[in-house]
């Protein structure tokens, strides 16, 4: 328990800190004095900080820590239920339907030589719509298959499936239609605002209580099915709850910030080897603090503050990422031998 206290305290110290730092830090430089007086004035002098802070900064800065939170919780989950260390938040095809249905706007329409209308909001709506097709599909094959791992190879052949259509789209679609579309698979947490915002927030919000509800069976679950029934749980109705919270926590990250990766994977299990516990009550608020750091510092790195440049947001998480991911599998081969 202290040991849990203790990283809460420096997690959430942490996302003060690295908040306050994205805000302030970016293409353009502000001195402090102007970043408070956009957050806290009711009509700051400045203009420009105003615009910057409260109409760019502050609504990424948020982004980020609902994403990163999101996929590091949806993370957590796949790797309890599937009892596997390299499942991730997107192991159910949940991002190739998210990409599926952006590839269907902003290159299908392309293709067909009609155009696209591939505005923010439409592309958020085909993406929520492609990752809502498959959490269908998967929910479907939960009610009818006891195996999980039948599940999860069913759910890695949505998500291939899925990820060759968009290959033909890709193939026939014209330079511009195709330049969109990559650009939005580099991920980004910028321009989510408004009513968007608010909608990302909901999502989110529900599927982080989903999960929290859950926090009991998943400490059950991650036993062994076996154990869960001797219990008395309902094995299946645990997995489908599960799903639905995962759908909602990664599906609405890739609608509304592109497909992003290695954060879900890389992260829980940072959390476990520093809180060396099992216990679901206390790994899922520590995952959704830890992922909202995480990502929030790869934003940082990534707009290279002082700098016009802006890094691929998906190259930075994968960077700071696959280490860990190598970490854990040479640890899990030295256990097993």
């Amino acid at each position: 328990m202290r040991r849990g206290i203790l990283f809460m305290g420096v997690a959430l110290l942490l996302l003060l800190l690295l908040f306050a730092l994205d805000l302030a830090l970016g293409s353009v430089r502000l001195p402090v004095a102007d970043v408070l007086e956009a957050l806290w004035g009711s009509s700051p002098s400045n203009v420009l900080a105003s615009s910057i802070v409260s109409g760019y900064r502050l609504p990424k800065a948020i982004t980020a820590v609902l994403a990163g939170g999101a996929l590091s919780v949806s993370g957590l989950l796949m790797q309890t239920v599937f009892r596997n260390p390299l499942a991730g938040p997107y192991v159910l095809g949940i991002s190739s339907g998210a990409s599926l249905g952006v590839a269907v706007v902003v290159l299908g329409s392309s293709a067909l030589g009609l155009g696209y209308w591939a505005g923010q909001l439409g592309v958020v709506v085909a993406a929520m719509m492609g990752a809502m097709l498959v959490l269908l599909l998967i929910l479907a094959v939960s009610l009818r298959v006891r195996d999980i791992m039948t599940i999860l190879i069913l759910g890695m052949m949505f998500g291939s499936a899925a990820s060759a259509i968009t290959s033909i789209l890709q193939f026939f679609s014209d330079e511009s239609a195709l330049k969109s579309y990559v650009l939005w698979t580099m991920g980004s947490v910028s321009g989510v605002s408004g009513t968007r915002l608010l909608l990302f927030a909901g999502i989110v919000g529900a599927g982080l209580l989903l999960a929290q509800l859950l926090a009991r069976p998943l400490n059950v679950l991650s036993l062994g099915e076996g154990y869960a029934k001797t219990l008395g749980y309902n094995v299946m109705a645990v997995r489908f709850m599960v799903f639905v919270a995962t759908s909602l926590l990664a599906g609405s990250a890739a609608a509304f910030c592109g497909p992003i990766g290695f954060i879900g994977l890389a992260v829980p299990h940072v959390v476990k080897m520093l809180l060396r516990t099992s216990s679901h009550a206390l790994l899922l608020p520590a995952t959704l603090v830890a992922g909202a750091d995480v990502l929030l510092l790869c934003d940082l790195l990534a707009q290279l503050p002082g700098s016009d440049l802006v890094f691929p947001l998906n190259s930075v998480a994968a960077l700071m990422g696959i280490p860990i991911v190598i970490y854990v599998v040479f640890r899990n081969k030295r256990i097993a031998s």
